[in-house]
């Protein structure tokens, strides 16, 4: 991908958006997000975006407020169905951390364990989702992106004829007695939360609503089966597809700085947290904004 700086005309050369050498993401130079950002900048944002997939606000010291206030301005935000890692001033915000205090944890200490697109179990997944640093370990803590339209645009022959047409089942609860077995802090969920995130069903392949760029949309976090399908037959197409999606050659390494704002594309994308020391406190910020019906 080119590095060459994208900026606006001379009168505006302090905000540029500077493309990673990676598969996907950019940096965005020259704008602080404790400041109104104004429609022309925000339109350069928007486009880098779906551009870009991944970008990156360096060195940004803003209160939740402000973060929940720049993500509407994408779309409605969506409330995770953990309601009791909401921000207590600002219940918008996801706390992602594995700190306790008290004996008691936080955030959600283990989001991200598997390869995901955040939220892909609701009728409505989401749009994309912004998480802002907090507090990061010394070590390990990375997020890595894997850009879903290569994989689809270079998914071989007999998968493509496999998948083109077909449809997923999405769960939240697929996964979720594994990470409790993993983390005994993960809560119980109740009846309510049970019932708010019923299975749902989508194309395996959608297609991006703004730019009509097909990707692959199935993920060995949330996606339990290939409607239509035998289940041993599912199960090994799925196979398939998770190791194909998350190949070297597609993911980008985010690393993490203070202060960093990363704002990444569901619609795009996968993404997995690559996990820290147990004794290393890590504690980040996140938003997630409403998409489409994917189609």
């Amino acid at each position: 991908m080119s590095a060459v700086l994208q900026a606006l005309p001379a009168s505006r050369q302090h905000l540029a958006i500077k493309p990673f050498d990676a598969p996907l993401g950019a940096e965005v130079l020259g704008l602080d997000l404790s400041q109104p950002v104004s429609e022309q900048d925000f339109a350069l944002l928007h486009r880098a975006h779906l551009d870009h997939h991944v970008l990156v606000f360096r060195d940004q010291h803003i209160a939740p407020r402000e973060q929940v206030d720049f993500s509407r301005r994408f779309g409605r935000l969506q409330i995770h169905v953990l309601r009791q890692f909401q921000l207590p001033s600002d219940p918008e915000v996801l706390v992602i951390s594995n700190i306790r205090e008290n004996g008691q944890p936080i955030g959600l200490g283990d989001a991200g364990h598997f390869w995901h697109s955040d939220l892909s179990y609701k009728e409505t997944p989401s749009l994309g989702s912004m998480l802002h640093a907090q507090e990061l370990p010394e070590e390990g803590g990375d997020t890595l992106f894997a850009n879903q339209h290569t994989a689809w645009e270079q998914l071989p022959d007999y998968l493509w004829r496999a998948v083109e047409h077909a449809q997923a089942e999405h769960s939240y609860l697929a996964r979720y007695a594994d990470l409790q077995k993993r983390n005994p802090w993960r809560p119980d969920l109740t009846q309510a939360q049970i019932d708010e995130v019923r299975p749902v069903v989508h194309p395996v392949v959608r297609t991006h609503p703004e730019t009509g760029r097909k990707a692959l949309f199935v993920s060995e976090h949330f996606t339990t089966r290939i409607v239509g399908l035998p289940e041993s037959e599912s199960r090994a197409l799925l196979k398939e597809l998770f190791e194909h999606s998350t190949r070297p050659e597609y993911i980008y390494r985010h690393r993490w700085q203070p202060g960093d704002m990363v704002f990444w594309d569901n619609r795009s994308l996968l993404h997995l947290a690559a996990g820290c020391p147990i004794d290393q406190r890590r504690k980040l910020y996140r938003t997630t904004i409403e998409g489409d019906v994917p189609f």
